[in-house]
């Protein structure tokens, strides 16, 4: 049975051998493809600044409707929603905010033997998902628009902590973690990249989803997370 390294964590990626790799590609590696999450796209679904923003504009409806119910004035109602709208506008981009610092932060890299995770705003952890480690992925698009998430699921005893993925993870998998490739553009290109190296790597024929279950894969391949500019 193989057996998982231990996964290693870093804050730093100023020593980055190339943009989000950790360190050089060995001989006869090279990048497919190279991306990070739209912001606008993993403010709404990750962070749900939408879903808050209509909570927020309820709430603030429901305060003048009191106003008025009390006997107020229509002038006494704005006043009182008035009062409410810094801290919902803080609040809204303070959530914009964290969503463009995370996007501004990640680099996702597909090579065609392992998908790379540079993740984290203020705690950079980088992750190596070697292809052979991945027990599948799914698709998931974003309405008519062309980006989409790549949830990639870990093959065997393999598992990253959900809080040291967060938000580049598989919402409600809480007992088994999938890292997710989240809100990037073009997401069909990049699921038949990650499925044709996937096959490459792997020995096995492709089907129409974007990766071919695998858990029954027994070669000695493991999941590690390494330090931003290691050298193994």
């Amino acid at each position: 049975m193989s057996q998982t390294h231990p996964i290693q964590m870093t804050h730093e990626h100023e020593f980055e051998a190339a943009h989000g790799l950790p360190e050089a590609l060995p001989a006869g590696e090279h990048i497919l493809w190279q991306g990070a999450p739209e912001w606008r796209t993993l403010s709404r679904d990750a962070l749900h600044v939408r879903s808050i923003a209509i909570y927020f504009a309820v709430m603030v409806g429901l305060r003048g409707a009191y106003v008025l119910g009390d006997g107020g004035s229509a002038l006494d109602a704005a006043i009182a929603m008035a009062w409410l709208m810094p801290a919902v506008l803080f609040a809204l981009g303070m959530l914009n905010g964290i969503a463009w610092l995370s996007a501004r932060s990640t680099a996702y890299t597909v090579t065609n033997r392992r998908v790379v995770m540079r993740v984290g705003i203020v705690l950079t952890l980088t992750f190596n998902l070697p292809l052979c480690s991945l027990a599948g992925a799914g698709l998931r698009k974003h309405g008519t628009a062309s980006t989409g998430d790549i949830p990639l699921q870990l093959a065997g005893s393999s598992k990253i902590a959900w809080v040291h993925l967060w938000p580049h993870v598989r919402p409600w998998r809480l007992a088994r973690p999938e890292p997710m490739l989240r809100s990037i553009a073009n997401v069909h290109e990049v699921a038949n990249l990650l499925r044709a190296a996937w096959a490459a790597e792997t020995g096995k024929a492709t089907k129409p989803a974007p990766l071919q279950a695998a858990a029954n894969d027994e070669r000695a391949c493991h999941l590690q997370a390494t330090p931003a500019g290691a050298s193994s």
